[in-house]
């Protein structure tokens, strides 16, 4: 992919225009990442960009910006620009086409406001980024609330970008972020949970949503979180402090190899439900029912945030099925296998992991139970016997008179169950089974 970005930046300075790397991916290299993709801003027009090469797409041209396929690789070439004022807080009321240094000056942060030119092998600094990169510091280009006022989303970006790189903020951009939090309310909300999930599968995501948090942004987007702070636990098992804390602290711990957005943001909700199911008995606090109730919580917040239907279906499951867990050992053996066959169990174990190193005592007695009875039941096979058929419905309706309808399909779950359990293992014993099913249907005269 490199190659080819290299092999553009020569396409446009042959045609006698400048070009170079731009933003991100001068960032990564500088800091010695490899980069995710390559973006490329030239002095060629919009137009001029799209009769250089053969395959674009005007995805924003209105911006001056160009998608290229080139090699089979996408690259966003953009005109250099600046912007004229920000009416709705997201995009320029007006774009003109400048100089590599006034597109530089526009940028957000000093550390994606560099060029870098592969053909000379030189970075291009207009805005101080390589010095804060060099220190480790999140600055916004230019006066901060200026910034942060032309484009709303740079609140969370800022947030993002300081705790996935490990940066400190410059005091100006962290004020300017903490007297404009209430600008979080103009974002459109996927852009809002595009963002916060960039924050959650990083490492640092705890400290990134604790942050959000101690500006005030947090409750402006998901209050339902909020209301977990102050909201106690049974000392006995969560000495780590209130249901905020744990929430945090699961994420804290969440394995970084386990990290994907469904399993990210269902640690994160898993129990929205505490502050509504509250409860001081003699004994100790509880909360009874909170498992269905945060599953119920949650998938209002992630349509309101503009989740895909898929997502919150799974992430909902995992939520609803974070405490119910605790039967499976007392389980039946065919309820255990339907459990351990869903294809999201293994994503509930780790949720109930996240849980478990949540608290303080960690008590992991639960989840290693799980994970061996697992692992034997994939050991043994079983799983694979859910879908081992003995005999077929057309068999039942053949052999036995049993007209079509729900009664087959419920005597197949039977000898299932019974296969699974032990008590039928081939098909003779199948067949015998199912008689004594049908002989103990009450008949009809």
């Amino acid at each position: 992919m490199e190659k080819t970005a290299v092999q553009i930046v020569k396409t446009f300075q042959k045609a006698g225009y400048e070009a170079y790397f731009a933003g991100g991916s001068v960032r990564d290299m500088l800091m010695e990442k490899e980069p995710q993709d390559f973006d490329i801003a030239t002095s060629a027009k919009p137009d001029e960009i799209e009769k250089l090469l053969k395959k674009t797409f005007p995805i924003g041209k209105q911006f001056g910006v160009i998608l290229a396929v080139v090699n089979g690789h996408h690259f966003e070439i953009a005109t250099f620009r600046s912007d004229s004022s920000y009416s709705d807080g997201r995009r320029p009321d007006a774009v003109l086409f400048k100089t590599a240094k006034e597109d530089a000056v526009r940028r957000d942060f000093t550390i994606n406001g560099l060029f870098y030119d592969p053909v000379k092998k030189k970075v291009i600094d207009y805005v101080g980024g390589q010095d804060d990169i060099k220190n480790k510091v999140i600055r916004f280009i230019g006066e901060p609330h200026e910034r942060v006022k032309e484009d709303h989303l740079r609140l969370l970006r800022a947030v993002r970008f300081k705790n996935n790189l490990i940066f400190e903020y410059d005091p100006m951009t962290k004020k300017a972020v903490e007297e404009l939090a209430e600008l979080v309310d103009d974002i459109s909300r996927e852009r809002v949970a595009d963002e916060m999930t960039k924050m959650l599968l990083r490492p640092h995501r705890a400290h990134s949503m604790k942050e959000l948090d101690q500006f005030g942004i947090l409750e402006r987007i998901i209050p339902e979180l909020v209301a977990c702070k102050s909201v106690k636990q049974p000392h006995e098992y969560h000495q780590e402090g209130d249901v905020f804390t744990h929430v945090l602290k699961s994420l804290h711990d969440l394995p970084q190899e386990w990290a994907t957005k469904e399993l990210v943001w269902a640690v994160f909700f898993h129990d929205l439900g505490k502050p509504a199911t509250y409860q001081e008995k003699t004994d100790r606090i509880h909360f009874d029912g909170h498992a269905p109730l945060s599953a119920h919580i949650a998938e209002k917040i992630l349509r309101r945030l503009k989740f895909p239907t898929a997502q919150i279906t799974k992430i909902c499951w995992l939520i609803e099925h974070h405490m119910s867990v605790g039967y499976i050992p007392e389980m039946r053996r065919a309820h255990q296998a339907a459990m351990f066959w869903h294809p999201w169990f293994e994503d509930l174990l780790r949720l109930l992991y996240c849980d478990a190193h949540g608290a303080i005592p960690v008590d992991l007695s639960l989840y290693d139970q799980l994970m061996k009875m697992y692992k034997d039941f994939r050991d043994e096979k079983l799983l694979e016997s859910h879908f081992h058929t003995l005999v077929t419905g057309e068999e039942i309706i053949k052999e036995f008179g049993i007209p079509p309808s729900p009664a087959v399909s419920e005597i197949l779950a039977s000898v299932r169950e019974a296969q699974i359990e032990g008590d039928v293992k081939t098909k003779a014993q199948a067949k015998k089974f199912i008689k004594k099913i049908i002989d103990s249907l009450p008949k009809i005269s």
